[in-house]
């Protein structure tokens, strides 16, 4: 029977004495704190071209409980005012009237234009009565293009509404439009469809609208019941990247209605009356009118060029095709620079409209 060796005597068993621990200093403990979103934080990017118009340093007040910084509404509105000192107060009660009786969280983004009345003394003073009032004064005119553009930007909500100040829309309707949206995700955009013109120049604004928008639907392949109706509700993520297409002037609801209508958008029509304006109409006839043509004409370009300029080519071809036999029977072997002419243009526009979609078809973006 073996042993084991032995490894030496034994050690001392030691008794272990507990250590306090080091006392250190409790430690304060903070609160999280809210995160509140500025008023005037940017909510898209913005160009800086259009930063321009606001002030260098704009004030940030601490949202008070109802206010748009407090909590983010579902619903923004968008309401441009240039000189509208005298009536702009009646047209915000009567929106915030219809909304506080909604369903909705808003708030009214009312953006003064740089004008000379005392159209911002009253939406400052509108915004210390009214909670869901917020003031974005431009330093200099833009137009109502611009004060849409950069609003919609701005916007804290989720759907954006535009309306104009002049008393002339609707606006107690807008919560109709605004739940269709909400209860039929089909639609991106609802349009207050005028049902009678009340406008200034009358006599001419009608059948030249008429005109215009019977263009417009020929060029885009739908009903448009009325293609520059002031009143209109949209998704606001899905009019973001169409921003940078509205002109500064009046024909930037007509570019936001082809937008959508030309990049296959569901827009949905809801008859409304029309009113006539307090104030005095900022409207120029002829000036507004050829840039509404030029308008219509530009966003089907940007969209679907062969509509605007393949027919013309076509057309040019065929009467060029149709002078040649003619000229080769009177005149055997003898073609006029006319006739060339026709055919060689009908080429070169054809050409162009063939590249004019290749380019549309490779772009990345909208």
């Amino acid at each position: 029977m073996s042993e084991h060796p032995s490894t030496g005597p034994a050690a001392p068993v030691t008794e272990r004495i507990p250590v306090d621990p080091p006392q250190t200093q409790p430690q304060p403990v903070t609160q999280p704190q809210p995160v509140t979103q500025p008023v005037n934080e940017p909510q898209a990017p913005m160009h800086p071209s259009d930063a321009a118009y606001l002030p260098a340093v704009a004030p940030t007040p601490a949202p008070r409980p109802g206010e748009p910084g407090h909590g983010k509404p579902y619903v923004t509105i968008v309401l441009p005012c240039f000189n509208e000192g005298e009536h702009v107060l009646q047209e915000i009660d009567r929106i915030t009237e219809a909304m506080n009786s909604s369903e909705f969280t808003y708030e009214v983004l009312c953006i003064d234009d740089a004008s000379t009345d005392n159209t911002l003394e009253v939406l400052h003073q509108a915004s210390r009565d009214y909670a869901n009032i917020r003031v974005m004064p431009f330093r200099r005119n833009g137009g109502s293009g611009t004060a849409r553009r950069i609003g919609t930007q701005q916007a804290l909500g989720e759907i954006v509404v535009w309306t104009d100040a002049d008393m002339t829309y609707e606006n107690e309707r807008i919560p109709e439009l605004v739940r269709i949206l909400r209860d039929d995700p089909s639609y991106d955009q609802v349009v207050g469809a005028r049902t009678t013109e009340e406008g200034t120049h009358k006599w001419a604004r009608v059948p030249a609208k008429w005109l215009i928008r019977k263009i417009a639907e020929k060029l885009t392949n739908q009903t448009i019941p009325d293609l520059n109706s002031g009143l209109r509700a949209f998704r606001r993520e899905v009019s973001l990247p169409y921003l940078r297409l509205l002109p500064p002037g009046f024909s930037c609801v007509t570019t936001i209605t082809l937008a959508f209508l030309s990049n296959q958008h569901d827009v949905k029509y809801v008859p409304t009356s029309y009113a006539k304006r307090a104030g005095v109409s900022k409207f120029h006839f002829v000036r507004d009118a050829y840039r509404y043509i030029l308008q219509v004409l530009r966003m089907v370009m940007y969209f679907d060029p062969l509509k605007v300029l393949m027919p013309p080519a076509l057309w040019l071809v065929v009467i060029g095709v149709l002078k040649a036999v003619v000229d080769m029977v009177r005149h055997p072997f003898y073609f006029p620079a006319s006739t060339v002419l026709l055919i060689v243009s009908g080429i070169m526009i054809g050409s162009l409209a063939l590249l004019s979609d290749l380019v549309v078809r490779s772009r990345t973006g909208v």
